[in-house]
């Protein structure tokens, strides 16, 4: 195209078929350019293509531009190709070009001229014409009304449409020709934008067409070639990415883990980009296309668009491609309204010397992006965009919207599984069935793809749902047999049957060898020396092995297609104690000092290894290792004379050197047949065998009895092990990239399948254990022995099929957390999302979440917070949960004078309303008096409920403790039951317990209920009024309707030997109303005369009457008043505390009043020698010293120690007392003090020698006033 080839010309014709002149195409549309001459006079234009296509243009389909000397016809269905227009500014004089005239001639162009356009009506004036030379033939063929008219000039170098010739163009002198370049005015502005974005040009007019065919090179074909459907579109990140390419932030992260679909959808994202009426330029990358030696992106970019133009320089095209600089295409992109987007895909592959550049590489990247208008989307794991995400600068990322952002990542959008809508639309494309694949994996992007191939494969359905690991290893073992198939058919002879499944196996044992050495310094790429060693091009392998898609390029190396499955695979060849101590463990050690950042280590058989993370010792009885099973082991022509990679055998670390040589294969010594892990074709599972290809066969234990001898470290290569004893340090070498954590964490989960508990929870406590020690020492969760720890742990606890056999470590890690609150970072990765997200049962995460609750701070309430969450999900489930707390005494930091136990018991009342009625059951099934006291809360916050609690519980047959409770709380809801229904459901209660001949200890607070009730009062009373069991304050209730009945009860429980007269008075003491308070205060009267030993309950009484306020004392004082002169020295010793207590302000002046009465009894009417009563006042007042008035306190003491000395043995008596109550109550005795000061004439006759030996020597500090004056002994000091 675009070399002058006629069939891209346009033959343009009057009606009758006279041509007139030539045209050619500019676009897809069909509109042809040509001079105006050809079409000037026309009324309908024919149009003749080389093919005999023609088309009939009608004078509306023209568009004359006479002032240009040019026309445009609109056609259809010429098949011409559309040639491109040139874009440069200027056309340089000397440029060859190419022009149609009798055939193709070379012309030259001779500079810029002025001319004058003869049209049929009028002249017109060209400044910007193009004045050519050409031989004299070609002169010729140029005169006026041939049809040279309107042919395209080209440029010989580009193929570009420089101008379109004219032969009715007249200069100021001779010449052999002119040409009227286009330029952007009027219609041809659009014509020039649409050609521009459609027909590819290059060098000098490099278009933004071109720029399109260059960067479509590098995303590939739009649609999927394979026989599989569409991907389903995720629209939560197909949103997201839209709302980025019209957005103003340069870049957006796709973050996921492997296996989720990333490559998938920003292949989606080309795909869409790449279609439609206006697509734009997208380049893809991968990390692998980075080199070392990059200062940013756009390094990678000028050597993507090399690439894409040596490819398009081969298919034809014409015009320097080396003119699209990353620079160039960015420009043009803008220019078109079209932003050049650049997809790095997996940018962990990029070289360790640029990943430890990569703060620069990223700050000189964003400056050009920004700079140029360009896009970046990138996709990549969660472990590489912590850091990596973090390094760019404000208004840089992306801002998802809100949920779809990764907690705890920079802004980036989080690719997880399929959801349940994206996941039916995949198995339907994939012609699955729900129950194909484990409900743990159902979801899984790569595990569906996967099954789907290997479901393909076989001949006949196969029962059960596979797991993922399973799908891995069918998958596996159908790559190599087809790898194997392929291999066979390029031998001669060609070989069948068990000679290929044998030959299946070589290709398994290979394939894990290479998965080993991808755990070398390549951070998971197979450099290109070992892909040809363990995969040779000479016999066929490597074509095989790449056309069945199991590797493929990365770079200068190559990797597995699949990410997830390279970890999976690799994980088996892992040494994980000794990754697992170089890569967290050792951080908790000392260095030597001969050799600080490095470790050398010499193996039992004296392989050394050297690195920052080497491990002491071999690895310990934990280490992963494949074992080679003996039907693999396979000799014949297909096997090089020296097996492949027999030096560097065994177990290796992550990114490490080789840990110990690899067991050679039985059959063959020195044979290729590596050992088979994971995935590998046995001859029991290759075609004709019973289960038929690919169906995953049991897998072979691995081996773990011990460990090889040797070692091996991240960073550090395979060498030759040096002496024993002559290990000198190396250089420190770099840690081992946080991306690669994938191999170790599958290879735990292995030890977790394969083993179970036994295998995974000694080293998961382990890693808690080293987590705890990083959080103690006050490390954040960035430093790599925190991060490892913090990561391992968490990934491996939340992909485990069943978590429950790890359910010790989740309680130790919740214990050390707990251990201290306040947020620590080194635990930052363990809050309550994840313990949210485990997969244990909710009865587990309650008794977790119950150990983390310490966690939280003074101001603080996450866990408590994550609790309410779950409670408010699941109430009915939860709440017996919570109930199991209440044994719990430990103290919450994040609220004073609070405890585990207490908090949950708040929480329980706070949220009581989500399932008030299941609260009830779950609280009474509780035996512990913190569920006691919320239900007896309830009672008063939530009565129809606990109405209808009793209730139930009442109506219970087969559980006695039920209908117990019933009677217990049946009266808490009855004293606050005012709804007629809350009252009827307590009748029913009660009459349901009278009914239980069994339950006969019940019956009392079942009448007790029902005498509580007026509708039900008159009918049951009698019989409530001699039953013992009937509560008192039931009957007390009763006393306004019935007061006799009830007076008489009450007195026969007074009177009853073994009563409980505590509870009747204390009963009796709440009645106000004054007639039945008159009739009480009788009866309290003449049992206190009947029974002086029960004078503390009437004292009691008394006292709580008087803070009835002053209408009790209508009542009160006749009664006091009666029980003081009664002549019992009980009763008044009972009543001296309550009359001399401080009181409130509805008591004070009644017990002042009273206490009068009492003291002036003592005075006057008092047994001779009796001052027990005195003492008790004295006592009364030095214990209220600090609750009473002083003025009070004094002249109490004073009057009561007066009475006292009116005897010699009542003073001695008072002298003992005052001594005693001196060295026990501080504050009185600091009044007393000051009260002797003040007026030690008053005083003196009340003070002995042991009060005065009291007072000098107090047992606590007695401050005193410092007067000057004192009496006798006592000044102060």
């Amino acid at each position: 195209m675009g070399r002058g080839d006629l069939a891209t010309l346009v033959r343009i014709c009057d009606p009758a078929g006279r041509t007139r002149g030539t045209g050619f195409l500019a676009d897809h549309h069909g509109t042809v350019v040509t001079s105006h001459e050809a079409v000037d006079g026309l009324s309908r234009v024919l149009l003749r293509a080389p093919d005999d296509r023609s088309w009939l243009a009608e004078a509306g389909a023209v568009t004359p531009l006479p002032e240009s000397g040019l026309a445009l016809v609109r056609s259809e269905g010429l098949g011409v190709r559309p040639l491109p227009l040139a874009t440069r500014p200027e056309i340089e004089p000397g440029t060859y070009v190419r022009i149609e005239a009798h055939g193709w001639r070379e012309a030259r162009v001779l500079g810029p001229a002025a001319v004058t356009y003869t049209a049929a009506d009028r002249f017109h004036d060209l400044d910007q014409a193009l004045e050519l030379a050409i031989g004299t033939e070609g002169a010729e063929a140029l005169r006026r009304g041939g049809r040279a008219a309107g042919s395209p000039v080209l440029d010989t170098a580009t193929g570009t449409v420089l101008a379109v010739l004219g032969t009715a163009l007249h200069g100021g002198r001779r010449a052999a020709g002119y040409a009227v370049p286009l330029r952007p005015d009027g219609p041809l502005t659009d014509l020039l934008r649409r050609n521009a974005a459609t027909v590819p040009a290059y060098g000098p007019d490099l278009n933004l067409a071109g720029i399109l065919e260059l960067t479509a090179t590098s995303t590939g074909p739009v649609g999927d070639p394979g026989p599989w459907p569409e991907p389903v579109e995720r629209a939560a990140c197909a949103r997201e990415l839209d709302r980025f390419t019209t957005g103003d932030a340069p870049v957006l992260a796709l973050v996921g883990a492997p296996g989720t679909g990333r490559t998938t959808a920003l292949a989606a994202l080309c795909a869409r980009r790449a279609r439609g009426e206006a697509p734009a330029p997208t380049i893809r990358l991968r990390g692998a296309d980075l080199r070392s030696e990059d200062h940013s992106l756009a390094d990678a970019l000028g050597r993507a668009l090399e690439r894409a133009g040596r490819i398009v320089a081969a298919s034809g095209a014409l015009g320097d491609t080396t003119t699209a600089t990353p620079e160039r295409a960015a420009a043009l992109a803008r220019e078109a309204g079209r932003p050049l987007l650049v997809v790095l895909d997996g940018p962990e592959e990029m070289p360790p010397l640029l990943a430890h550049r990569l703060p620069a590489w990223t700050g000189a990247t964003e400056r050009w992006l920004r700079a140029h208008g360009v896009r970046l989307a990138t996709a990549c794991r969660p472990e590489h965009w912590e850091r990596a995400g973090a390094l760019y600068g404000s208004g840089a990322l992306h801002r998802p919207a809100p949920g779809e952002n990764g907690d705890g990542l920079p802004p980036a959008v989080v690719l997880g599984p399929y959801t349940e809508a994206e996941a039916r639309a995949v198995r339907e494309g994939y012609g699955l069935r729900e129950t194909d694949l484990a409900e743990a994996d159902a979801r899984h992007p790569l595990a569906l793809r996967l099954l789907a191939e290997v479901r393909a494969a076989l001949p006949g359905e196969v029962p059960g749902r596979p797991c993922r690991e399973e799908v891995f290893t069918a998958h596996l073992d159908l790559m190599c047999l087809r790898t194997a198939v392929r291999i066979a058919a390029g031998t001669r002879p060609l070989i069948r049957g068990t000679a290929v499944r044998r030959l299946a196996a070589r290709v398994t044992g290979r394939v894990h060898e290479a998965a080993r050495r991808c755990l070398g310094p390549g951070h998971g790429v197979l450099d290109r020396a070992s892909f040809e060693e363990l995969f040779p091009w000479r016999e066929g392998w490597a074509p095989a092995v790449l056309t069945e898609g199991l590797l493929v390029p990365a770079g200068s190396g190559y990797r597995f297609a699949h990410e997830e499955l390279a970890d999976w695979l690799q994980a088996a060849h892992l040494d994980l104690d000794t990754a697992l101590h170089a890569l967290i463990h050792t951080h908790h050690e000392n260095r030597t000092p001969d050799a600080p950042g490095s470790t050398s280590l010499q193996g039992p058989g004296g392989t050394a290894a050297v690195g920052p993370f080497a491990s002491p010792g071999v690895p310990g009885p934990g280490a992963v290792r494949a074992q080679s099973p003996g039907s693999t082991a396979a000799a014949g022509p297909f096997a090089p004379p020296d097996g492949p990679g027999g030096t560097e055998a065994g177990p290796r670390l992550l990114d490490g050197a080789v840990a110990s040589d690899f067991p050679a294969s039985p059959g063959a010594p020195g044979s290729p047949d590596f050992p088979a892990g994971p995935g590998a074709v046995t001859g029991s599972e290759a075609p004709g065998s019973p289960a038929g290809p690919g169906v995953p066969g049991p897998r072979t234990a691995p081996d773990v009895s011990g460990s090889p001898p040797g070692s091996g470290v991240p960073g550090a290569a395979a060498g030759p092990a040096p002496l024993p004893g002559a290990g000198a340090a190396r250089p420190q070498a770099p840690p081992v990239p946080r991306h690669r954590i994938g191999p170790v964490l599958q290879a735990l989960l292995l030890e977790h399948r394969e083993r179970g508990a036994g295998g995974s929870v000694p080293r998961l406590a382990g890693l808690v254990e080293a987590l705890a020690r990083f959080a103690d020492a006050g490390e954040d969760g960035g430093g790599d022995g925190a991060w490892w720890a913090a990561r391992l742990l968490g990934e491996s606890l939340r992909r485990v099929p069943d978590p429950r056999p790890c359910l010790p470590v989740l309680r130790l890690l919740a214990d050390r957390i707990g251990a201290r609150p306040g947020r620590r970072p080194a635990f930052a990765a363990f809050g309550p999302e994840f313990w949210r997200g485990l997969a244990v049962g909710e009865d587990e995460r309650i008794d977790l979440l119950r150990r983390l609750v310490t966690a939280d701070p003074p101001g603080e309430d996450r866990w408590f917070a994550a609790v309410a969450g779950l409670l408010a999900a699941d109430p009915r489930g939860v709440q017996p949960l919570l109930c199991r707390w209440f044994g719990d005494a430990r103290p919450l930091p994040a609220a004073p004078h609070a405890t585990v136990a207490t908090g949950a018991q708040a929480l329980l009342h706070a949220h009581r309303h989500l399932a008030v009625d299941d609260l009830c059951e779950a609280l009474v099934a509780t035996a512990h008096p913190l569920a006691e006291g919320l239900l007896t809360a309830l009672a008063r916050d939530e009565t129809s409920a606990l109405c209808r609690a009793v209730d139930r519980w009442a109506h219970d047959d087969g559980r006695p403790e039920r209908r117990a409770a019933a009677a217990a709380y049946g009266h808490l809801a009855a004293g606050r039951a005012t709804a007629p229904a809350d009252r009827e459901l307590l009748r029913y209660a009660a009459l349901a317990l009278l009914a239980r001949p069994a339950d006969r200890d019940l019956h009392g607070a079942a009448l007790g209920l029902l005498i509580r009730d007026p509708e039900s009062r008159d009918r049951h009373l009698p019989r409530a009024a001699i039953d013992p069991g009937v509560p008192v304050d039931a009957l007390v209730e009763a006393l306004a309707t019935h007061p006799d009945e009830v007076l008489d009860a009450l007195w026969s429980r007074l009177d009853a030997p073994g009563g409980d007269p505590a509870a009747v008075l204390g009963a009796l003491a709440g009645i106000d109303a004054p007639a039945p308070a008159r009739r009480v205060a009788a009866l309290v009267r003449d049992h206190a005369l009947l029974r002086p030993g029960d004078a503390p309950h009437v004292a009691a009484f008394v006292d709580r009457r008087l803070e009835a306020g002053p209408e009790a004392g209508t009542v009160l004082l006749p009664l006091v008043g009666d029980l003081i002169r009664s002549r019992s020295v009980p009763l008044r010793r009972a009543l001296a505390p309550v009359l001399a207590a401080p009181g409130t302000g509805a008591s004070r002046h009644l017990r002042a009043e009273l206490l009068d009465v009492l003291l002036e009894h003592e005075r006057y009417e008092a047994e001779a020698g009796e001052t027990s009563v005195l003492e008790a006042l004295l006592t009364a007042a030095a214990e209220d010293a600090e609750r009473r008035s002083e003025p009070r306190t004094r002249r109490l003491a004073h009057r009561a120690g007066l009475l006292c000395v009116r005897t010699a043995e009542g003073a001695a008596r008072l002298d003992r007392l005052l001594a005693a109550l001196v060295r026990e109550w501080p504050v009185f005795t600091e009044l007393l003090g000051g009260w002797i000061v003040a007026a030690p004439g008053d005083w003196a006759p009340l003070l002995g020698i042991e009060t005065l030996d009291a007072l000098r020597f107090p047992g606590t500090p007695m401050p005193m006033r410092a007067d000057g004056r004192g009496h006798g002994s006592l000044r102060p000091a």
